[in-house]
């Protein structure tokens, strides 16, 4: 074990010298990503749950891993803060929204949790106000335009109480993903705090995968075994180093913006795929979005991130 001098923990570019249009670039590519992993979540829909997703960040943590030493960056030993911080993160962002999504959608419709997930933008903006103790109104108001434009495209689906409850928890879980991981990205960097939250959600799912009823794991046909290579490789340790590099530079209030990419790109990606047909709503759903985005973004404040 050793420390490193590379606080960001990535290929020589810190958090503080990368370029805003770097960083916006990887927060939307990396919602992006996400948002067209839709179609092959489908594909694992009759796979077990837990065991699938311990099976996905069990990959993805041996991807980023590998990706450490190929970099040399540094094996540093989290303080037991940063571990607790590490486990809180993958307790939430990972493990518990996994679930939280799973069992949401027995209680309501999809597109209803996908449009209170969607409230993440506005929750990140929240959180970051009231971290700084200073209202950032541009933004604010850009969360809730983005937000706006989710919930077109998402459509408003029906849902009974639980169901609503269970789609809040997931929002939660969604907004810690971001939230608990800004103290830690200035010392461990995206790399390190990507791959320690990916190898924290592997037990946690698998005593989940334990304790709830049906078979832990299952031989994968060949659908299902494309769809959780994707999802670990592109989805989980991609996507999830371009979220956290753009996180470090530009902060979860403005950052948290693009979330508002994930149903648009999933939208994107069902039409090209022919599973679904365009609509009135999700096309002017997009737009909202985007003009979110560009009033969010389109100011030369520079975002300082604290710990």
């Amino acid at each position: 074990m050793t420390t490193s001098t590379d606080p960001a923990g990535v290929t020589g570019a810190s958090p503080r010298t990368d370029g805003l249009t770097g960083a916006y670039a990887r927060s939307a590519a990396a919602m992006a990503l996400v948002g067209a992993s839709f179609t092959a979540s489908a594909a694992l829909a009759d796979y077990p749950v837990p065991g699938g997703q311990a099976v996905r960040y069990a990959v993805a943590a041996l991807c980023l891993l590998a990706v450490m030493r190929w970099r040399r960056v540094a094996f540093v030993l989290p303080s037991p803060r940063q571990a607790a911080r590490l486990l809180a993160l993958a307790a939430t962002g990972l493990t518990g929204f996994s679930a939280f999504v799973v069992l949401a959608t027995r209680h309501a419709e999809p597109s209803l949790v996908g449009a209170v997930v969607g409230a993440t933008p506005v929750v990140l903006a929240g959180a970051q106000a009231v971290r700084e103790r200073r209202l950032a109104p541009r933004t604010l108001a850009a969360a809730v335009v983005v937000t706006a434009g989710v919930a077109l495209v998402e459509g408003l689906g029906s849902a009974d109480p639980l169901g609503l409850l269970l789609a809040v928890g997931a929002l939660a879980c969604e907004a810690a993903f971001s939230l608990l991981a800004v103290p830690l990205l200035p010392t461990l960097g995206p790399l390190r705090v990507s791959a320690y939250a990916c190898v924290a959600a592997v037990p946690q799912l698998l005593v989940l995968g334990l304790l709830a009823p049906g078979p832990l794991l299952a031989v994968p046909d060949g659908g299902e075994l494309v769809a959780l290579a994707y999802l670990s490789v592109v989805v989980t340790a991609v996507a999830f180093l371009l979220w956290y590099t753009g996180l470090a530079r530009v902060g979860p209030a403005r950052a948290g913006l693009f979330a508002g990419l994930m149903p648009v790109a999933a939208l994107v990606t069902s039409l090209s795929l022919g599973v679904e047909t365009p609509t009135a709503h999700g096309v002017a759903g997009a737009l909202v979005v985007a003009a979110g985005l560009v009033l969010g973004l389109s100011s030369r404040r520079r975002t300082r991130v604290t710990a």
